[in-house]
């Protein structure tokens, strides 16, 4: 029958104008059940309206956006209607996202944008209005609340049966159009009417049913006693109420046969006191029904819970109310309270790529609900607690033959597995054409890290590469080489400042370093490792990170990290796919480093050559055999100075044998001698004869220094032409002797002259002595001429010169022949000094020359009083003599310095007492002091002066110092000058006792 038969069906036209409640100012009981379900179900309005002909009535409304009483509406602006025309309850979460309802004004401008309503019935099929909720914004409507509207529907429908047998004159007339059996009863429960319906379920007439207590004529024997106890309760109850009671029993009918009812009763004020109106239902078929029902559904969920596909459906208005065993266990989420539209939040739905959340419509389950047909596509789920899942979904709308819109149903399938292991192939493929192409170990490392890192959908990647030869004192460390993060995410926080090598065992790199194993950190903010890059990290926002060695067997090369913002579990499948990522960078990390090798070794084979041929020797290795012959491994053939031509060998010949064929037979044991300390290991040299290729007969000088590798025994030699350094070894002996002659000559001349001047010098005294002695002479003859007294006067001026220099050569003779005896006792070295210096001062004030003296007092050395004069006055008359005028002569004595630390106090502790003669003159060339104290040297500087001299008093001093065992030096004085320092052993017996 269609929507309008259902409208304008005259018997259900007729119900409802008897009724009565279209011309009712106030119908109490209605308003009863309004305000209830504004107050129990929490909305703005509820309404009770009645669907005539082409009008919708409100008859009773409650809430704060309720509508007035009477209020009428057109139907083709009603949501009521619908109910009507299909006999069953209408929600309507949202009115705006459905289509249906655009036509309906108050929808259209958000008065009415969600609705929930239950049919008004007066018999079977004979919907005569509804009890509808409204709410101005969408909501969704629980289980809880529709089942509580419907009770509040059934109170409605009670006092609409009430109003039918209370309005119509004839009240069995009006009973016996009623289609559902009813009993109306006195106080006593006896029956006072009944319709023709409960005639034809019970079989009583009314004739015999009117004047007896219901629960006999409707109730078996066995259970009377319940039924009259429930209705009595009923009957009891608070008349002016108007309470409706739903009651479920077991019905027999006059026959006897028993069958399931529900008994729907209200009492009300009669004239004669309560009158009771029953409604009874059999309910056989619908509890059949619901059997069936509930077969079906269990059949339902039993086949979709047999599949292995995940299975969810919802219905028209969005709510989930099927899912399936594998779907529940897999996602432990509470599916009957989840609406599509929040599925995305609720479960953390993304797509393909993993990190586009998906929201509202974008669900697939929302999609299909729209009308979509839904075809493998994929979604990422991040269920609680577990890690994320990949699904192909399938979905499709339900709809009725008539084209409403049921639900929408989808299935899930779980290529988690599928999916990580296509995105493996999908990184290990791009890993391989990175890996390909890389000119670089850094170049793979970065390629590797950002194809890896952006296929799992992590945040970032780093490639941390082991140099075991470097830092930590040699202990080796790990460096970063590589870094990805994901475009557009800051880890400024975590990269900046923070240190890019480390030690074995330092940090994440160096932890996964040491212990050649996966690293997993699956939350860092709880995390309580001693990570230096922690705290950076968790400030950047990651989470998570794993470490995963790079090895070549069980040597690491390197590090690959990976973090993510959301903590992970660890998770040994992805751990073990990663693995062959790591095995293939490992390889390529492993090959390049043998190219690399092989280039370098090639480059420093070449080096090695071209440093080889550039020497003249001939270098050589050879493996030594078990039969004790020489296997050439490596000789250089570029120089033949050698064997006087190339030699060539092949690595077949006996090294040792090709040298005997070379080697002088005279040096043949030598050789055979040197080869066999080579091999047994020792270190071995030998110089011999080798007659070359040229037939030149060369010295060879051979070292060889034997090593073990593993087995073999390697031998490791250079041979040198040394023939011209024998011949210039012979030629410097000879000339050494040659030399050792003429020294030995020179010292028998040199003897020979001091024994020739030392005659001399002796042989000269006398004859000296004698002119003196006969110029003394002439010099006192009385009448000499003036003249001739002059002559006299330069005669012995002349002589005593003459005598001060033979003097001067027999002293020093003397002492270089160990002849002098130095009569050494205790001196007041303070004394002689002083004295010394005030002899001198005439003849330093004769030329404009200042001479002081700072002496400390207590000086004792242990010296030859005679011999100390005879340095002082020489070193005194040298300063005096070599200053010009002007200048200044300082005499300091003290005790060393270097015992005491000062020179001036009244008793020396230490060994020695030194006295400087220091003068501003003219000086001594810097380069001329080494020769200052040799016999008739004489300075530049002196002679360029014009200063007469021998060269012989310096000589004499050193030699009387030394004879004392002290010395005496000489050096520049600052500002100009010569400062002359004598070193002299201090007198034992007159040392100061330590204080």
């Amino acid at each position: 029958m269609s929507a309008t038969d259902h409208i304008h069906d005259a018997q259900r036209l007729r119900t409802l104008h008897a009724t009565g409640l279209l011309e009712a100012e106030e119908v109490p009981p209605l308003d009863r059940v309004t305000r209830l379900a504004v107050g129990c179900l929490h909305v703005p309005a509820a309404v009770v309206s009645l669907i005539d002909a082409d009008r919708q009535v409100v008859i009773s409304a409650a809430g704060s956006a309720r509508p007035e009483r009477h209020w009428q509406t057109p139907l083709s602006q009603t949501l009521c209607r619908h109910i009507v025309i299909t006999d069953a309850p209408l929600t309507v979460p949202d009115t705006r996202a459905d289509e249906r309802w655009r036509e309906v004004e108050a929808a259209r401008d958000g008065r009415v944008a969600s609705y929930a309503g239950m049919p008004l019935r007066a018999g079977r099929g004979r919907v005569l209005g509804t009890l509808c909720v409204i709410d101005a914004e969408p909501r969704q409507w629980s289980g809880e609340q529709l089942a509580m509207l419907e009770d509040l529907a059934a109170m409605a429908e009670a006092e609409i049966v009430t109003r039918l047998t209370r309005n119509e004159p004839h009240a069995s007339a009006v009973l016996d159009r009623v289609p559902e059996p009813i009993a109306c009863l006195d106080a006593a429960g006896v029956v006072t009417g009944w319709n023709a319906a409960a005639v034809r379920l019970f079989g009583w007439p009314a004739a015999e049913a009117v004047g007896r207590p219901v629960s006999e004529l409707i109730s078996p024997e066995r259970v009377r006693g319940d039924c009259e106890r429930l209705l009595r309760r009923v009957r009891e109850g608070d008349a002016s109420a108007r309470e409706v009671h739903r009651l479920e029993l077991t019905a027999a009918d006059r026959a006897g046969r028993e069958f399931p009812a529900e008994l729907v009763a209200q009492v009300s004020a009669g004239g004669d006191g309560p009158i009771c109106q029953v409604v009874l239902h059999d309910v056989g078929d619908r509890d059949e029904i619901r059997r069936q029902l509930e077969g079906e559904q269990l059949f339902l969920r039993a086949l979709v819970d047999s599949l292995d596909v995940m299975i969810g459906a919802c219905d028209s208005d969005g709510r989930v109310v099927l899912v399936n065993r594998p779907l529940r266990q897999g996602t432990h989420a509470p599916w009957p309270e989840v609406h599509v539209q929040d599925a995305g939040e609720v479960f953390e739905v993304f797509a393909a790529d993993g990190r586009t959340p998906l929201r509202g419509d974008q669900v697939p389950l929302a999609r299909a609900l729209a009308g979509e047909h839904i075809d493998g596509q994929q979604i990422i789920a991040r269920l609680p607690g577990e890690e994320p899942r990949c699904f192909a979904v399938n979905g499709r709308p339900i709809d009725a033959p008539d084209g409403r819109r049921l639900g929408a149903v989808v299935a899930l399938h779980d290529i988690t597995a599928q999916h990580r292991a296509q995105v493996l192939r999908s990184a290990q493929h791009a890993v391989a054409e990175v890996l390909a192409d890389a000119a670089s170990v850094q170049e793979a490392a970065g390629g590797v890290v950002a194809a890896v890192t952006e296929a799992l959908g992590w945040t970032y990647g780093e490639y941390w590469q082991v140099d075991e030869d470097g830092g930590a004192e040699s202990g080796g460390s790990i460096a970063s080489i590589a870094f990805w993060s994901r475009p557009g995410r800051d880890l400024s926080a975590f990269t900046d400042g923070q240190p890019t090598t480390f030690t074995r065992g330092q940090d994440l790199p160096g932890l996964a370093w040491e212990r050649g194993e996966p690293v997993w950190i699956g939350d860092m903010a709880a995390e309580s490792g001693d990570f230096s890059r922690l705290q950076g990290a968790v400030r950047a926002g990651l989470r998570s990170a794993m470490a995963l060695p790079v090895r070549s067997g069980d040597h690491v090369l390197g590090v690959l990290i990976f973090g993510a913002d959301r903590p992970q579990p660890p998770d040994d499948d992805l751990v073990e796919l990663l693995d062959g990522v790591c095995a293939h960078l490992g390889r390529y990390m492993e090959r390049r480093r043998a190219e690399e090798l092989t280039v370098a070794l090639a480059e420093s084979r070449r080096q090695f050559d071209r440093i080889i041929n550039q020497l003249t020797d001939k270098a050589w290795t050879v493996e030594i055999r078990p039969d004790g012959t020489a296997r050439p491994v490596y000789v250089n053939t570029e120089h033949t100075t050698v064997f006087g031509g190339r030699l060539r060998l092949s690595p077949d010949d006996d090294f040792i044998a090709v040298m005997l064929r070379f080697v002088h037979p005279d040096d043949h044991d030598a050789f055979r001698a040197y080869c066999a300390e080579l091999i047994t290991g020792d270190r071995a040299e030998l110089e011999y004869r080798l007659i070359g290729l040229d037939g030149v007969t060369r010295w060879i000088w051979s070292r060889g220094a034997p090593r073990r590798e593993g087995e073999r025994l390697l031998v490791d030699g250079i041979s040198s032409d040394v023939t011209d350094r024998r011949r210039i070894t012979e030629e410097r002996e000879g000339l050494l002797a040659q030399q050792h002659q003429q020294v030995e000559r020179l010292r028998q001349l040199d003897a020979m002259k001091d024994d020739l001047m030392a005659m001399a010098s002796h042989e000269l005294r006398n004859p000296i002595g004698i002119i003196r002695s006969y110029a003394e002479m002439l010099a006192e003859a009385p009448g000499l001429p003036e003249e001739y007294r002059t002559f006299i006067e330069v005669i012995d001026r002349k002589s005593e010169h003459l005598q001060n220099l033979v003097d001067d050569l027999l002293d020093l003779a003397r002492l270089d022949a160990g002849r002098v005896v130095v009569d050494a006792r205790p001196v007041w070295l303070t004394g002689l000094v002083r004295q010394a210096v005030d002899e001198h001062r005439a003849a330093a004030q004769a030329g404009r020359i200042t001479l002081t003296a700072e002496l400390a007092h207590h000086l004792h050395v242990h010296a030859d009083p005679v011999r100390l004069r005879q340095v002082l006055d020489n070193l005194l008359s040298n300063a005096v003599k070599y200053t010009p005028a002007g200048g200044a002569v300082t005499v300091t004595a003290g005790c060393d310095s270097a015992d005491t630390g000062a020179g001036n106090q009244e008793a020396c502790r230490g060994e020695a007492i030194t006295v400087t003669v220091a003068d501003t003159g003219i000086g001594i060339p810097a380069e001329q002091y080494d020769q200052l104290f040799t016999r008739f040297f004489r300075a530049s500087t002196a002679k360029a002066a014009g200063i007469k001299g021998t060269g012989l008093g310096l000589a004499i001093t050193k030699a009387i110092i030394e004879a004392h065992g002290g010395a005496i030096t000489a050096a520049p004085r600052a500002g100009g000058g010569t400062v002359f320092t004598v070193r002299l052993p201090a007198d034992p017996s007159h040392r100061a006792e330590p204080a």
